[in-house]
């Protein structure tokens, strides 16, 4: 049943359901300095991604079938490839972001996000890229979206000391094999299985749970300073990398 394609409505739903989750929570955020799932970012760090996110989103989708994301994908390489490629790409985006407070790059999240679902319907059957042979639609491109979206929503809720959970973590199953085909999807909890498989730790901060644990936001900046990495710092993650890290 998981590699059933999701129904169609479903992931309209989980999708508008994710954006409004990311837009509540950073009306209720307090401190955007706040470390959050993600090694070494901050509440404002993870903002901006998810602006960079949304905007590239709307490209690929936009230039579908001629995407840049189709052309990465085109190549047929291996995961771990892709992984690095879109890491670099990420990478790039981020360290010339112009600095601005996390309230403005969730505006430009939503602008983004928003468009994305107003063009998506009447596309919906439309190539989006070409992955060994199998064809994949804006369809099931949306529903990696739907991933990206609920997993940050997560990032965020932790962050400020709260709860997160989507309702329709069975589409998110569904939607990840089709819309995030290079990645193996560990068994179990729905749920728990889409944050582990994104290399999350349900329980984090707990600092036996290894990855994704809290780091005090001195380690962070002084490790990413070690590395000479610009503020914010860059992680493999989008369509094309590990889903949303």
């Amino acid at each position: 049943m998981e590699r059933t394609p999701p129904d169609r409505c479903r992931v309209l739903e989980c999708y508008q359901d994710g954006v409004r989750a990311i837009r509540e929570l950073a009306e209720r955020a307090a401190d955007w300095e706040a470390p959050t799932p993600c090694p070494d970012w901050r509440l404002v760090d993870l903002a901006g991604h998810l602006r960079c996110v949304a905007e590239n989103f709307l490209e690929y989708l936009q230039d579908a079938p001629d995407s840049r994301l189709a052309t990465l994908f085109a190549r047929d390489a291996a995961a771990a490839v892709l992984i690095r490629q879109q890491a670099r790409q990420n990478a790039a985006e981020l360290a010339v972001l112009p600095p601005e407070p996390g309230p403005a790059r969730i505006m430009a999240f939503g602008v983004s996000a928003g468009a994305y679902a107003d063009l998506m319907p009447d596309m919906w059957d439309r190539t989006h890229l070409i992955y060994r042979g199998t064809k994949y639609t804006v369809g099931d491109h949306a529903g990696a979206a739907c991933v990206e979206w609920h997993l940050h929503a997560w990032d965020m809720a932790r962050a400020m000391g709260e709860t997160y959970q989507p309702r329709d973590p069975d589409l998110l199953v569904s939607a990840w094999h089709w819309g995030v085909p290079h990645l193996p999807l560990a068994a179990g909890d729905a749920w728990e299985s889409v944050l582990r498989s994104s290399g999350r730790s349900p329980r984090w901060p707990d600092p036996a749970e290894g990855p994704g644990r809290v780091r005090g936001r001195r380690a962070g900046r002084a490790a990413q300073a070690a590395r000479g990495v610009r503020r914010p710092p860059a992680a493999p993650d989008g369509a094309a990398g590990r889903p949303a890290r």
